[in-house]
């Protein structure tokens, strides 16, 4: 069986929903709809004749022979990428496509301080961003890279350091000092209304502190928990509750007034911002190029 060209495009399609296990998701990264993708995989099935992937409303996964099919193919198409990437080289200005999974305060305090530098040097590179802070495989996610705080990285990664160290510090409004008073010690915590943080995998951050005899992390009680900043900054603000922050999120409250520093003396700070990609393959023009421009702007220092 000869391969033919409708064939190449549709493996390339049947690899994007293999990594998501969504046609969605697949159809996003792809740039067409999720029923163009099931058209395409239902015709390259039918020419194949084997199924692919089981289907429900619920999940998509793969069969024996869809699963031997993308062990098979998923190297070879990542040469041919690499290889569309190399010609880079040959070209008067770089083009072609990178994909970030980015935690979204590194989206905000990180990369869209440089975007439009990068945007305006390189135009003809297109980035494609997805701030979550629920962590995921870079690899099987289909993205080229992704950035989180240091020692959150997975140790078979290759890990570059974007930022300085970042500092991190309990805050809250003047209206709650007003009602509650403000903690003299992290043990003070217990007796007081605090902000809780969801992590990316579900678990409740202990709030960490440096003192006299070291590093320590206190669970705070919660009565409401968020996994996102920007509604954790909005409840702070209304006097809801403290709130353990990273400080350049806060910095612009913080130079208002409209929230104040609590436990500043026991502050800490934590590792910086790096980017990891898998070191089975070759870093993307479009990636080491953006890599170079937050080391040259350096944003949040370095």
């Amino acid at each position: 069986m000869s391969t033919r060209r409708s064939d190449l495009a549709d493996l390339t399609y049947f690899l994007a929903i293999a990594r998501h296990r969504s046609f969605r998701l697949a159809g996003i990264e792809m740039g067409v709809s999720a029923s163009a993708l099931s058209h395409a995989l239902k015709g390259l099935e039918a020419r194949l004749g084997v199924r692919l992937l089981h289907r429900t409303n619920r999940s998509v996964t793969l069969t024996e022979a869809g699963t031997a099919l993308r062990d098979a193919v998923t190297e070879p198409f990542a040469r041919i990428d690499q290889a569309i990437d190399d010609l880079n080289r040959y070209r008067d200005a770089p083009t072609g496509r990178i994909r970030l999974n980015v935690l979204a305060d590194a989206a905000s305090l990180l990369l869209a301080p440089v975007l439009p530098v990068f945007a305006e040097r390189y135009p003809g590179i297109q980035v494609d961003i997805a701030a979550r802070d629920r962590m995921v495989d870079v690899i099987d996610g289909g993205f080229d890279a992704g950035i989180r705080h240091g020692g959150t990285v997975p140790e078979d990664m290759v890990a570059q350091r974007l930022s300085a160290d970042l500092r991190w510090m309990v805050v809250a409004a003047p209206s709650y000092i007003e009602r509650h008073g403000a903690p003299s010690h992290p043990d003070a915590l217990r007796d007081h209304h605090c902000l809780g943080v969801r992590l990316g995998d579900d678990r409740i951050y202990r709030w960490e502190f440096e003192g006299p005899e070291g590093e320590f992390a206190i669970a705070v009680p919660s009565r409401i928990i968020v996994d996102d900043g920007r509604a954790m900054i909005a409840l702070a603000l209304a006097g809801v509750g403290l709130m353990y922050a990273m400080e350049h999120n806060v910095a612009p409250h913080l130079a208002s007034g409209a929230l104040v520093p609590v436990l500043g003396a026991w502050s800490t700070t934590g590792s910086g911002y790096h980017i990891y990609y898998s070191s089975r393959r070759q870093v993307p023009t479009g990636l080491r190029l953006l890599i170079d421009l937050i080391r040259e702007c350096r944003p949040l220092g370095l």
